[in-house]
């Protein structure tokens, strides 16, 4: 089985491997570095997790656009925007269906306000 090399579109000889490549090729197309972001090109930004995203998710949120956070991200903003409001989820564990729950209290720790949520999903609330 050949590997290709979506930033191409053509196979890869000797099958190397790096970030860019390997995200171009679960896009199935170009992508960027995202040393290139810049918030003045985009309407919002997801973060799906990780802490190596602080500079983005700042010039975000100074450019007032929607931050999504995703699993224990919204870690990243209590830590780099402070006073900011964010949820985990619930405040406690509740046999296991919050397991993050904990993480509100680092929240708290860091300066931002947790707010107790469930899930909700809207279509109505669409921009």
């Amino acid at each position: 089985m050949h590997v290709i090399d979506h930033t191409k579109g053509q196979p890869s000889e000797g099958e190397t491997r790096n970030v860019l490549t390997e995200s171009a090729r679960i896009a199935r197309g170009k992508i960027t570095d995202l040393a290139k972001l810049s918030a003045a090109d985009h309407d919002a930004a997801v973060f799906p997790g990780g802490f190596g995203a602080a500079k983005n998710l700042y010039e975000f949120h100074q450019a007032g656009k929607p931050i999504g956070l995703c699993c224990i991200a919204p870690v990243l903003a209590a830590k780099v925007l402070r006073s900011v409001e964010v949820t985990v989820g619930h405040e406690q564990e509740e046999g296991g269906k919050w397991p993050y729950a904990g993480t509100a209290q680092v929240i708290k720790a860091l300066g931002a306000k947790h707010c107790v949520t469930g899930v909700t999903i809207s279509f109505q609330q669409r921009g």
